[in-house]
């Protein structure tokens, strides 16, 4: 039998070893839920996986991984890849469109420190990547914005190199056919957004024609909990009447600001601390494009305010 002291010899390297594996997942932290977050489209989802992954990194033993990164990477991929595949079932039976979870990013530098990470967090690019495959989006992603290489892709999704390549030429056209044809710097789209919110709550209808495209789409998720269209509304005179309009339905008390949401200006209503709803502007070529709400109150939880 083991003495006291031995007992406690190893009691204490056992609590060493799991604070230098905690210690090791926490240096990933960051990039997994990146990860994570831009493959589901939900906060919520992407908390929920990378927890997952650390109970799997906690069972797995040091001398078994050669890297920590390539192990968290592939664990996190391929746990988002099977969830995908279940949540396309799920959204067939979703109540009007399906829009990603936004996320308030002026607290999070590390979600947008680097141009390609600020476009792939931005709420279009989020909408874009609904397109492609769960194996496309992944591929894309590890590629385009983590620059994970070839091997690297390859062993975290469990495909050949060529056959990684292939997918990423696939993606990017898919992506590519979407995506908008002009950069928006980030003054622009500030100065758009206080411009819509202001023709918007002053009732400016001609303003707010003015400013919208004539082929302009607004989508809607309100997840069957909150009133919105149940099908995107097309052209100008038809988005500018719901919108004016929906300002009628909102509750007093709502407070309007703009705050930073997945890295862009967006328009927040608060009632309290809790966020009410949110909408995003996609501009091309001087224009909105698309309208984007998220008023499904499960989808607000990441911005609702912090009460200190």
């Amino acid at each position: 039998m083991q003495s006291g002291q031995q007992q406690q010899n190893t009691r204490d390297a056992g609590r060493a070893a799991l604070e230098s594996t905690a210690e090791i997942f926490s240096r990933y932290r960051g990039l997994l839920f990146s990860i994570a977050y831009r493959m589901l489209g939900s906060a919520t989802d992407a908390e929920d996986i990378v927890q997952e992954a650390f109970v799997r990194w906690l069972q797995v033993g040091e001398e078994e991984v050669h890297s920590p990164r390539a192990y968290l990477s592939t664990v996190v991929v391929r746990l988002c890849m099977d969830h995908l595949r279940s949540a396309r079932v799920r959204r067939e039976v979703y109540t009007g469109p399906w829009l990603p979870e936004p996320i308030a990013t002026d607290a999070r530098k590390e979600l947008v420190d680097t141009a390609i990470m600020t476009e792939s967090l931005s709420f279009a690019f989020l909408v874009m990547l609904e397109n492609l495959t769960p194996l496309e989006r992944a591929v894309f992603l590890l590629r385009e914005v983590f620059d994970y290489d070839y091997p690297e892709i390859a062993a975290i999704v469990g495909k050949s190199e060529a056959n990684c390549r292939q997918v990423l030429h696939r993606a990017r056209i898919r992506v590519g056919q979407r995506r908008p044809r002009f950069d928006v710097s980030r003054e622009q789209q500030d100065r758009v957004t206080r411009q819509f919110l202001n023709a918007t709550t002053s009732g400016d209808v001609q303003r707010l024609l003015s400013m919208l495209s004539a082929d302009v789409v607004f989508t809607g998720d309100g997840g069957g909990k909150a009133q919105t269209a149940l099908k995107p509304v097309r052209g100008r005179e038809k988005v500018v009447r719901g919108t004016v309009g929906g300002l009628r339905l909102l509750p007093p008390g709502v407070q309007i600001v703009i705050e930073e949401v997945n890295g862009q200006p967006a328009i927040v209503g608060y009632l309290g601390d809790q966020a009410y709803g949110v909408l995003f502007l996609q501009i091309e070529d001087g224009l909105i494009s698309n309208v984007y709400a998220v008023i499904n109150p499960d989808k607000l939880r990441w911005l609702d305010r912090q009460v200190s």
